[in-house]
């Protein structure tokens, strides 16, 4: 089912506050699969940022934009997400992407969750005004890290809510295996493919709000997405990164080389079968989660 078409009725309103302590930070993480880190960059910082990827964006679509067969007066062909955006060194954007990655606010919190970690891949959205949303998905059904999952920092670019398109979760889904995939209403997701999720699971859906600067960490078989942007005035621009465990031998060799946040060393491991970019992936099943 897609976010956008069929949890509206049931979503809840999310209210997380940060954790007081790395303990409380870790349990809930483990018990619910996603945490919320309020107000992690600062004005000045997501200043940049935005003015960064938005002058990017106007030097052309370039090396950066993934191709989401997208047709050419869709709104997303004007503003495409941009996918190892850190794999260019070459660009003012490139850089930022690379040095936010392995900023040690982010890196810390992964690694107070999961351990040692690798920086695997960047992202950014613009969703402007009227963009679809992205249908529910897990994100190692495209990383394909084992034995260890990965995890995501989804940094909130401006304030997103259920308006313009903030994440939909699903607390407590990093429990099963991760699931198998059908065709999206394409309607309301830019991307073809939705996890086929068990009865009941749905109503679960949690709708975030997160103010410009929070960022939200979640386990690679937490189910998210989410709905179109309805506003006419506002984006809901984000820059994403997803890391693995050290502990992870293998990884879809579209994320390789990974880098070594302490050190900014590239390393490469075992390249596992199929996967692909977040939510591009087909409909045959992935690995379980990790239960670290």
């Amino acid at each position: 089912m897609t976010a956008t078409a069929t949890t509206t009725a049931h979503a809840h309103q999310a209210d997380w506050h940060p954790h007081d302590t790395a303990k409380g930070r870790v349990e809930a993480y483990h018990r619910d699969g996603v945490i919320l880190a309020r107000s992690v960059f600062t004005p000045l910082e997501l200043e940049e940022i935005r003015e960064t990827f938005v002058s990017q964006l106007e030097l052309g679509r370039g090396v950066m934009a993934h191709e989401d067969h997208v047709s050419s007066n869709d709104i997303l062909a004007r503003y495409p997400r941009f996918v190892h955006p850190h794999r260019h060194p070459d660009t003012h954007a490139g850089v930022l992407a690379r040095t936010h990655m392995v900023d040690d606010r982010l890196v810390s919190i992964v690694e107070s969750l999961v351990g040692p970690a690798y920086g695997a891949q960047s992202m950014f959205y613009f969703k402007p005004p009227t963009a679809r949303g992205q249908a529910l998905h897990q994100d190692n059904n495209s990383l394909r890290a084992a034995p260890e999952t990965c995890i995501a920092a989804w940094i909130a670019v401006d304030d997103a809510d259920e308006d313009n398109g903030g994440l939909l979760v699903i607390p407590r889904s990093h429990n099963s295996e991760i699931m198998c995939t059908e065709a999206a209403d394409e309607t309301q997701s830019f991307s073809n493919s939705q996890v086929k999720l068990p009865p009941g699971v749905a109503s679960r859906a949690v709708q975030t709000r997160m103010k410009a600067g929070d960022v939200l960490f979640f386990h690679g078989a937490t189910v998210h997405g989410s709905h179109p942007n309805t506003t006419q005035d506002r984006f809901r621009r984000s820059l994403i990164f997803h890391y693995i465990p050290q502990a992870s031998n293998e990884i879809y060799k579209f994320y390789q080389p990974l880098i070594r946040p302490r050190d900014g060393k590239e390393v490469w491991i075992d390249d596992a079968a199929e996967g692909g970019p977040v939510a591009r992936g087909g409909g045959k099943r992935g690995r379980g989660p990790s239960r670290r």
